[in-house]
Formats: C-alpha cells, sequence, structure tokens
C-alpha cells in the first residue's frame, strides 16, 4: 500500500512539474538593453480581485495550504513552484498574474501532498485547500479524493 501510495504520489509530482516547465517564460528585453523589474510575490491576504495591469492582465492573490501534523513532501505550482519535505500545517501565498492568454484558456494553480498517518493509523494523504482572492475554490480532505488539489484561474 505504501509503495503504491508512493509511486502516485510521484508520478502525480513528475506530471505537475512537467506541466508547469516552460509556463514563465522571460521577457525579453526591452529597447535600450534594460530588463523590466518583475513583481515580487506578495504574502498579504487580498480583500478581491487586484486591479488589471495596463497590459490587459489580471491579478489574483493565491493561497495554497496542507493540513495535518508532521512532515510530509509537498509539490506546488502556480504561484511559483517547488517539491520538498514541509513541517504541517503548511500554507503559501503568492499573486498569479494572468495575462489575456490566460484568462481566455485559464492559469493552473495546484498542489499535491505527500502522506500522512491518520488517525486510525493508516497512511493517508494530507488534507489541502487553494483559495484564490480569499474565496475557497479547491479542497481536498486526502481520503475521499487522493488527487490534492488544483484549480485552474480565468
Amino acid at each position: 500500500m505504501r509503495r503504491t501510495i508512493t509511486a502516485m504520489t510521484l508520478c502525480a509530482g513528475a506530471v505537475l512539474l512537467l506541466t508547469g516547465c516552460g509556463s514563465a517564460e522571460p521577457k525579453p528585453a526591452p529597447e535600450g538593453g534594460k530588463q523590466q523589474p518583475q513583481p515580487a510575490a506578495s504574502k498579504d491576504q487580498g480583500q478581491g480581485p487586484a486591479p488589471a495591469p495596463a497590459g490587459g492582465g489580471a491579478k489574483h492573490e493565491v493561497t495554497l495550504e496542507v493540513g495535518g501534523t508532521g512532515r510530509t513532501a509537498v509539490m506546488y505550482s502556480g504561484i511559483g513552484s517547488g517539491f520538498e519535505p514541509q513541517t504541517l500545517p503548511w500554507s503559501k501565498s503568492g499573486t498569479a498574474e494572468l495575462t489575456a492568454a490566460e484568462q481566455k484558456v485559464g492559469y493552473l494553480v495546484n498542489v499535491v501532498p505527500g502522506t500522512i498517518t491518520g488517525a486510525d493509523g493508516k497512511l493517508q494523504q494530507a488534507p489541502c485547500t487553494i483559495k484564490v482572492d480569499g474565496k475557497v475554490v479547491a479542497q481536498s480532505d486526502g481520503v475521499t479524493n487522493t488527487k490534492g488539489c488544483s484549480y485552474t484561474i480565468k
């Protein structure tokens, strides 16, 4: 059972990492040779959608959360990306800035937590939640849904 869950988690992690690769291409430098600074991810909680930038994009505050206790591997993408052991409970917040094209086709954010020991002593996936602009848009209890949390922002 443990091997199956570990294999499923690793496969899901590989798929998510491969899906996220190349999605954040650097913008070409404007004439004059200087690259414009990029906005940093924000940790504050948004009270709604941020105003759209002049380039036609939209900004959304995104929060990824993994519940439980102990330590487990957490893989995430959408507001940065990572796959590393974390102490639970864990959360990460940031801003997703969508281009006009991403507003049409969507911008994927996801979190896939590893396993924890449940109340019954059996291994189960840690619960997860995704919030966009303060609203819960995806949630998993880790028992009835073992695919992690995923949401496409438009």
